[in-house]
């Protein structure tokens, strides 16, 4: 890092689920009926509604603002007997009795791609880190690619899809996979060649716009900023927070190294197979290792991430911050996990869902907030 902090910020979408049968419900006109229009937008399906933070600089800022819009979300749905779920997927949910939202965007998706569209019912996770430069942001958006899978795992929360066990720790990366532009970015020279490659798939008709490049960290569409997108939504908020760091430090660290090695190119199938790995174990098993290719134990691919960037972190003012909310996350193990330990107690998914709205709610730690 040569300056300041770029700045940051994070989409989040959001489950409804009714408050008294803990099932998905198509509720989102109703509740954005009463929200501020210029933080929480619709989604692709009537049972998400997504916020979206303002650009920050500290990550304790980052924090309290993300915890200020659930708070605000959790409040106007609790008016309608609603509840607020963060998490990759929801374990009660059927997909004939959700509805795609209104608009002719969502119409010609649902029309193009029948029932993947309809079986989107998941939430993710997005972080963007201001990258004003596109030639840059296209170069760091490539050389990322392996870093993503183990961000991936940090925030695994959908084990249960449609009332079943799926034995993934994030199965809505397995949902999301089957769009056509899913997966790492391959290399561009340039912005030029990037838009080129959209303008020649929106041309083929297998996409409608160059919203639809969901790349597992891509140039954003609509801001000046590189965009990480595989991530689940995190039940939790400091795991937002760890996640945004560590992202926002990779993205420092690959700005310093262009300099040095201005072409590195990614085997992408390497990475893909890091992926399902990574979705597979979440943070109980293996991770493949980013550098050396092979597999060890999440813990000790996580602990080398967080050790690989503390320059970067403590340029920023954030290595405690984030090597211990780090410390935390690989102690508490997976969101996956905590679901399948609450659905052991009782064999009843609704204890699953009890257990996502109540970290929903839960906040930012106290102990792990700086001082503003």
């Amino acid at each position: 890092m040569t300056g300041p902090p770029s700045a940051m910020g994070v989409e989040e979408e959001f489950h409804l689920v009714d408050t008294r049968t803990r099932r998905l419900v198509p509720g989102s006109e109703a509740v954005l009926d009463l929200l501020p229009k210029d933080c929480f937008t619709k989604e692709l399906h009537c049972s998400t509604v997504e916020s979206n933070s303002r650009p920050c600089l500290c990550l304790g800022e980052l924090g309290r603002e993300l915890c200020a819009l659930r708070e605000t979300v959790i409040g106007r749905a609790a008016e309608l007997g609603l509840g607020v779920v963060a998490a990759g997927s929801v374990p009660l949910a059927d997909v004939g009795q959700v509805r795609i939202s209104p608009g002719p965007r969502y119409a010609r998706m649902l029309r193009d791609y029948q029932h993947l569209t309809r079986e989107q019912l998941i939430c993710g996770t997005h972080v963007h880190v201001e990258l004003a430069d596109r030639d840059l942001a296209i170069l760091v958006a490539h050389r990322l690619a392996p870093w993503a899978p183990p961000l991936l795992a940090l925030s695994a929360s959908s084990p249960y899809w449609l009332g079943a066990d799926t034995g993934y720790a994030s199965y809505r990366t397995m949902v999301w996979r089957r769009w056509p532009t899913a997966g790492p970015m391959a290399g561009y020279d340039s912005a030029a060649a990037y838009e080129r490659m959209i303008a020649g798939l929106i041309r083929s008709g297998v996409i409608g716009d160059p919203g639809m490049i969901y790349f597992d960290i891509r140039p954003s569409a609509h801001v000046p900023t590189v965009e990480l997108r595989i991530c689940d939504s995190c039940p939790r908020v400091d795991d937002i927070v760890l996640v945004a760091g560590l992202f926002r430090a990779l993205v420092s660290r690959e700005l310093e190294s262009v300099g040095r090695e201005p072409r590195r190119d990614v085997c992408l199938e390497a990475v893909r197979a890091a992926t399902w790995q990574a979705a597979r174990a979440g943070l109980e098993g293996d991770l493949v290792d980013p550098v050396r290719g092979v597999p060890d134990r999440a813990c000790r691919v996580i602990g080398r991430m967080v050790d690989g960037v503390r320059p970067q972190l403590e340029e920023s003012g954030d290595w405690a911050l984030v090597s211990g909310l780090a410390r935390d996350a690989l102690r508490r193990g997976s969101s996956a996990r905590r679901q399948r330990q609450a659905y052991a107690r009782r064999g009843r998914l609704a204890d699953v869902v009890d257990l996502l709205l109540a970290e929903t709610r839960s906040g930012f730690p106290t102990s792990r907030r700086p001082a503003a």
